[in-house]
């Protein structure tokens, strides 16, 4: 071979060699905008995925469910429905309802105290809608006697009946006050699971907390029926309250939590009779314990209603 055909050979060869290694770098090139973009896709569907898993998981899960108002507005909430004014829970007065002996006496008992002041026990729930009822009246009637930092809104379940109650949550709240002590177990969240107890844990009641519970949650001091029911309310083991109130039922709150805050103002309203007049027959409970102490709180109209205690 002349070495023309030679040099022209050699030239072929490296012309062929360097077409195989652009093609080569191109593949390369290729497959690594692959990765790339798999890797951007992955991470894409992992966020939809987990945004998709918190609106089912968060208590959150049903179309306008939410837990409430947050900075501004849950600060006119919490203003609202802790200041109501005498003039209307006088007014509202037993709000055109009977007690129908849900707040029940218990005779004989020893006093339930705690830090030298009579003690007024609570245990709930927060995907509870009939414990979300009675926090309404409890925020308003406990107001009277002390004041609350650190309250929030939460909602009950969401798939409970009825459904996405508006609601306080007790749990990471303080209550003072000179007069009496408030003390609040919330068992379990709004958060569902898919074993027993079927939503996520939360509070943990002491040992003479459920005591208290075993023992006036039960027959004879409820019905058979009733028996372990919540909202479970002991006002210092003179009065007790086992299950909803009858006039303050979570069918008959109407409204977000803005709405309800600001109609407890308003004694026409709904709003106003149940949440309000629910307060007035634990606030007379709560006069029995401390003598009708504060007068701001135990008016005549509260000692009025006393006696259907």
């Amino acid at each position: 071979m002349g070495k023309a055909s030679r040099a022209k050979t050699d030239i072929n060869r490296r012309e062929r060699i360097a077409a195989q290694r652009a093609a080569e770098r191109r593949r390369e090139q290729q497959q690594r905008l692959l990765m790339a973009g798999g890797a951007i896709l992955a991470v894409v569907i992992i966020v939809i995925g987990f945004v998709i898993w918190k609106a089912n998981n968060s208590g959150n899960n049903v179309a306008g469910a939410s837990n409430g108002p947050t900075g501004a507005t849950l600060t006119s909430v919490v203003s609202d429905a802790t200041n109501v004014p005498a003039s209307t829970l006088d007014s509202v007065g037993a709000g055109g309802s009977s007690l129908q002996g849900a707040i029940k006496k218990i005779s004989g008992a020893t006093p339930l105290t705690s830090n030298g002041k009579p003690e007024v026990f609570f245990e709930g729930a927060e995907y509870c809608p009939y414990c979300a009822a009675n926090r309404w009246g409890m925020v308003v009637a406990l107001s009277r006697f002390g004041t609350f930092t650190g309250l929030k809104t939460v909602h009950s379940s969401t798939t409970d009946t009825p459904p996405n109650i508006p609601t306080f949550t007790f749990h990471g709240s303080t209550y003072t006050s000179k007069y009496i002590t408030f003390t609040a177990v919330e068992t379990l969240t709004n958060i569902p699971t898919t074993a027993a107890p079927y939503y996520t844990t939360l509070d943990t009641p002491t040992a003479a907390q459920q005591a208290l519970v075993t023992k006036y949650d039960a027959p004879p001091y409820t019905s058979s029926q009733n028996a372990g029911a919540i909202p479970f309310v002991d006002f210092g083991n003179q009065y007790l309250q086992s299950g909803d109130l009858p006039m303050l039922t979570p069918q008959v709150l109407k409204g977000d939590w803005a709405q309800i805050a600001a109609d407890l103002k308003t004694p026409s309203t709904a709003n106003a009779k149940a949440v309000d007049g629910a307060a007035n027959f634990m606030t007379a409970a709560i006069c029995k314990m401390t003598n009708n102490q504060p007068s701001t709180a135990c008016t005549s109209t509260i000692q009025g209603l006393e006696s259907q205690l």
